[in-house]
């Protein structure tokens, strides 16, 4: 009787910190649209292969952002990053970020210790090296959109509340903040998605400051794919909207076929 209640006792307590399923796997691909109103200005696309890093096989996913068309001649826009993360744990091994953004253009590759809790980042363009220390759980810039789809308290968030994360980004460490605002129903070429809205926030006086405002809608099942970004500018807004996918996991669910 005694070994009954002690392994129902641990059957328990082991579930209840057992992690969502998986949000995403391997061949996940999706495609976004930018447009600055009625202007098409470019695409983003996210994918995600096989690698291997220190013996073990990881997640690589790989970013890319370009402008099109006129957008290009007035704001060219080429941009590269990519991440090789733990497929268990989501740790980043190692970020790439090459970016030429109007003429500002940065080469650099960051490789991390998680046993040292540190960051080695190699600048190609300045040739220098350095090395940072960081927090136990830190994630690089794009390994963060994917440990969140796969937050155990993604689902489970009532508005107003926030998940936080550290983010390595720019040679230093940021507190990442994803808010909840509620949930709804938006129209897309695929039919009507129902949608969590989030708001991201990044400490002050970084790159992104918090008085910016910036919503992220996320598809409202097991996918938690972005379905459409929108920014509020000095003049106008930018927005983003899923263009195409293939791959995902699970079903795609939309609520109303066009």
């Amino acid at each position: 009787m005694k070994k009954i209640i002690l392994l129902l006792g641990l059957f328990i307590f082991t579930n209840s910190f057992v992690q969502r399923e998986n949000a995403y796997t391997t061949g996940e691909w999706f495609k976004l649209r930018i447009h600055y109103g009625f202007v098409n200005a470019g695409y983003a696309t996210l994918e995600i292969k096989d690698a291997v890093k220190n013996n073990k096989k990881v997640h690589h996913v790989i970013g890319k952002g370009w402008t099109v068309g006129m957008s290009k001649f007035f704001f060219k826009v080429d941009d590269n990053y990519e991440s090789y993360f733990d497929k268990e744990t989501g740790k980043p091994y190692q970020f790439v970020r090459k970016i030429d953004e109007g003429g500002y253009t940065k080469n650099q590759e960051g490789f991390f210790n998680q046993t040292k809790n540190t960051v080695l980042v190699k600048d190609y363009k300045k040739k220098t090296e350095k090395t940072f220390s960081v927090p136990e759980e830190v994630q690089d810039i794009v390994s963060s959109f994917y440990y969140l789809r796969n937050h155990p308290k993604i689902d489970k968030l009532k508005v107003g509340e926030s998940i936080a994360i550290d983010m390595f980004f720019d040679n230093e460490t940021t507190k990442f903040k994803l808010k909840f605002l509620g949930r709804e129903d938006i129209s897309t070429k695929f039919g009507k998605v129902s949608c969590m809205m989030f708001r991201p926030y990044v400490q002050a006086g970084r790159v992104f400051k918090e008085e910016e405002s910036l919503t992220v809608w996320i598809s409202d099942d097991d996918n938690k794919i972005p379905i459409r970004l929108k920014a509020s500018l000095a003049v106008g807004s930018l927005k983003a909207d899923l263009e195409a996918f293939k791959g995902l996991k699970h079903s795609f669910k939309i609520k109303v076929n066009k």
